[in-house]
């Protein structure tokens, strides 16, 4: 049951990387058996397109009670005034709609996403679990080593269900409509430095309608009884 758990919430995860996966939990089991067992339940992978059908259900990680305890995030994608295209790593915590990261660059490889988000964790508390979808860079080696290390779970969405991560996807859309449909850049330097201002608006002065139209920074600061008055 356990393995069927793992593998439905992390469909694109083969025999060898589940058998990690439950190491890491204390089962001791070694890829063999788990490979017989992941046969028999009909868990293999499928490389060959199929149609659609409903996903399975799957275990979820228990909402989040306050801020710092559970990001989601994802990739937006535009391009420079010369047609280059680049991408946009946004995080966003899903309790006080902070937005914690936005890295541009023209790739963002599993390396990068980790090196920008320990950037970001070292300003906003580390959070327990992260939400994404299966894109490749975070169903990588690479990036479940690196939420290993430190301790966070990764929750991903359904295949072909974005709207189950619709906290990451609602602040996609306002970042898009607010500031990149808004700029021509030049450089990938001014896309960082106008997506970094417009962040830092977005969390300290942009009313949030599910806030009580309260900026983020001052939602968190009046939830830690700070004093934001003039």
């Amino acid at each position: 049951m356990r393995l069927k758990e793992l593998a439905y919430s992390r469909p694109r995860y083969g025999y060898r990387r589940l058998t990690v996966l439950l190491q890491r939990e204390g089962w001791p089991v070694n890829h063999k058996r788990v490979y017989r067992i992941y046969g028999e339940e009909g868990l293999l992978v499928r490389t060959k397109r199929r149609k659609k059908r409903a996903a399975q259900r799957r275990l979820k990680p228990l909402p989040a009670t306050g801020p710092g305890e559970h990001w989601s995030i994802d990739f937006v994608s535009d391009q420079l005034a010369d047609g280059r295209r680049f991408r946009v790593l946004t995080a966003i915590d899903q309790v006080s709609r902070e937005c914690v990261c936005l890295e541009v660059a023209q790739r963002l490889p599993a390396d990068a996403v980790t090196k920008a988000l320990d950037q970001a964790m070292e300003i906003y508390r580390q959070p327990m679990v992260i939400t994404s979808d299966n894109g490749t860079e975070f169903t990588s080696n690479v990036f479940d080593q690196w939420a290993y290390k430190r301790g966070i779970e990764l929750d991903f969405v359904a295949p072909g269900r974005p709207m189950d991560n619709g906290f990451i996807e609602s602040f996609n859309g306002k970042l898009r409509d607010e500031c990149l449909n808004m700029h021509w850049f030049e450089s990938l330097t001014e896309a960082q430095r106008v997506l970094e201002m417009w962040r830092l608006e977005y969390n300290e002065m942009r009313p949030h309608s599910s806030l009580g139209n309260r900026a983020p920074a001052v939602y968190v600061a009046e939830l830690l009884g700070v004093d934001t008055s003039p």
